[in-house]
């Protein structure tokens, strides 16, 4: 029993020695012969078949002269129907041309049989119709013979595919029992239980039958994962990998555990003007993708796709001096949000939706917000929200950023609360245990860059203050576990005070959740320039911190540094990579290894790096 793109089929040709079988006298149990009006109904999933090959559904076979009465046979993009004519050695044969059976994907097929006609409907499709020379025989003994179930007794024409219901249902057609149906390729006349067993819920009663994930082999890109594919299996043959699809991405099972060794210049990526975010992610059955905020707006922004080991310019989006992409999704639907900032009146940021049929991000919905610098996109007992980043209304930097709530029944999101920051420049979520947080990085008051920024959790359908915390012109939270453990790290810009000679050279800080305070505190500074960003991303078990350092007061062209974690001793420097304006990194995965992307506010240039590992 294999499960494959959601549905469970008995695979038939798994290396047994014999074939399954049963005497017809089994079903025929009062008289011999065949029936002269039946249908066929079978669902099946079969994989691409080589030219010249013929694989049997399933035969009807006289055990003495080994010689076959009927069967139901496929080829390539053939479905044929084999008759022995009573009293003679003739065999009538009815081929269906271009049926399309053997793509890999589930078909529900019903073949019906009466007087000298042969039906055939495929998932509840138009029937087409063949006329035989002569009628189906009205006495085709099946005595001494036997039925065979994806084969036609020998090995040779196995069936390779997935078999998830064959029915023999006397009469005329059968079709109209199936259809219409919400699903015709899997159509349902009579699915044994066993294949219709679904997880097991806490509650679940009756017994459990073991059954196999489906398994692809590559050592290319990885197949398509989507709700079709959820619980199939991946080897991933390049990076000694096993990984399970659960709906949506590939979850990794098992890993030969890689370790840093150093960092390689990997893609010099020129944008249409400097880019202050870089958004690298997912679309299921389309691939990786990377939407760059970039600052001109009569160039606008752009989104990037990566095909053959590179990303590679995909679509031009129209934004007014962007600031930050924010991708996610509701339901299956999948969006983008961009930050855009320019002053205008009204100043509007625009929310993507991608477009499966023309492959695009098109305009969904405009909100109404000032000097926006960040969104972020999460949800809380399963509803959708949004909250952005203002940072300032003409000169006032002390005005609120909105959180907004998905309306399932308008389809738009909706204000759902205002919340006081300064000068907001990032907002993060995350959980811990049954809580939910959202952590702003407040930069400026419009007096002192010496703020709190604070953090809010998620009581009685909002959110109110936990903490505040003190820092310096924070531009940027990151989140992350260890061990068990919650960290938060803050990345601190810039001093804005008339007696300290560098202002842009301060420590940034990592914070931990103490269980026995139930706040977060100071666990490690590190000394930045001017940092706008933190990404921390793992490599097999190591865990790694780089920072975006921007600016020291002369120059645009620094060291930005990865830091790795050693236990006790926290986050230790391990490679600095010379970086010109560095704003933001993003960490990303593909078939060809692991990467550090960064963008660059003063320069076209962005930067991606590979990681290599042994």
């Amino acid at each position: 029993m294999v499960q494959s793109r959601g549905s469970r089929g008995l695979r038939l040709a798994g290396g047994a020695t014999t074939a399954m079988s049963f005497p017809a006298s089994q079903i025929f149990t009062n008289c011999d012969p065949f029936p002269a009006e039946f249908s066929l109904v079978a669902t099946i999933k079969i994989p691409s078949l080589r030219q010249k090959r013929n694989e049997y559904i399933f035969s009807v076979v006289e055990e003495r002269s080994d010689s076959l009465l009927l069967g139901l046979r496929v080829s390539k993009n053939r479905l044929h129907f084999l008759t022995t004519l009573p009293g003679t050695d003739g065999r009538s044969r009815l081929s269906f041309k271009d049926v399309g059976l053997d793509d890999n994907r589930w078909h529900t097929v019903v073949l019906a049989i009466t007087g000298p006609y042969a039906i055939l409907t495929v998932d509840c499709g138009l029937p087409v119709e063949l006329k035989q020379v002569q009628s189906f025989p009205s006495t085709l003994s099946t005595r001494g013979s036997r039925f065979f179930i994806g084969s036609r007794r020998r090995w040779r024409g196995r069936f390779s595919g997935l078999l998830r219901q064959l029915v023999l249902l006397p009469g005329s057609d059968a079709t109209p029992r199936l259809c219409p149906t919400s699903d015709p390729s899997l159509a349902e006349l009579s699915v044994p239980q066993v294949l219709k067993s679904t997880p097991l819920q806490p509650d679940h009663q009756g017994p459990v039958y073991p059954y196999e994930a489906e398994a692809r082999v590559t050592q290319g890109n990885p197949p398509s994962c989507s709700r079709p594919e959820q619980g199939q299996l991946w080897f991933n043959a390049q990076r000694k990998g096993l990984f399970i699809c659960d709906g949506l991405t590939w979850r990794t099972l098992l890993q030969n555990k890689e370790r840093l060794d150093y960092v390689e210049d990997y893609q010099d990526l020129y944008t249409s003007s400097e880019t202050f975010d870089v958004e690298v992610f997912s679309i299921p059955s389309e691939g990786l993708f990377m939407a760059a905020a970039n600052r001109d707006s009569l160039s606008g922004s752009s989104v990037y796709k990566w095909r053959n080991g590179s990303f590679q310019l995909y679509q031009n989006i129209s934004t007014q001096e962007a600031r930050a992409w924010k991708h996610f999704t509701i339901d299956d639907k999948i969006f983008l949000v961009v930050a855009n900032s320019r002053e205008a009146e009204p100043e509007l940021s625009v929310i993507y939706r991608w477009n499966r049929q023309r492959r695009r991000f098109l305009r969904f919905q405009t909100l109404e917000t000032h000097g926006a610098l960040d969104w972020e996109a999460f949800q809380i007992h399963n509803h959708s929200f949004l909250v952005v980043a203002n940072h300032r209304r003409d000169s006032n930097h002390n005005i609120q950023s909105v959180i907004y709530r998905w309306n399932p029944k308008t389809k738009l999101f909706e204000v759902n609360q205002t919340l006081s920051t300064s000068g907001a420049y990032d907002w993060e979520f995350f959980t811990v245990g049954p809580y939910h947080f959202l952590v702003v990085a407040n930069t400026f008051d419009g007096q002192t860059t010496t703020i709190s920024s604070t953090i809010y959790v998620w009581l009685d359908g909002c959110f109110q203050t936990f903490q505040n915390i003190p820092t310096v012109g924070a531009t940027d939270w990151e989140t992350f576990q260890i061990d068990g453990r919650f960290f938060l790290a803050v990345a601190n810009s810039q001093k804005v005070s008339d007696s300290d000679p560098s202002p842009y050279s301060i420590n940034s800080t990592v914070y931990e959740l103490s269980t026995l305070t139930q706040t977060f505190i100071r666990f490690q500074d590190i000394l930045t320039h001017s940092a706008v960003d933190w990404e921390f991303f793992t490599i097999g078990d190591e865990k790694f911190l780089v920072v975006a350092n921007s600016y020291d007061g002369s120059s645009y062209s620094l060291n930005s540094v990865v830091y790795r974690w050693r236990g006790y001793e926290g986050f230790v420097p391990v490679h600095s990579l010379p970086t010109f304006g560095c704003r933001d990194w993003e960490h990303f995965s593909t078939d060809e290894g692991s990467f550090l992307i960064y963008s660059s506010a003063t320069s076209r240039l962005s930067k991606v790096f590979k990681l290599k590992t042994y």
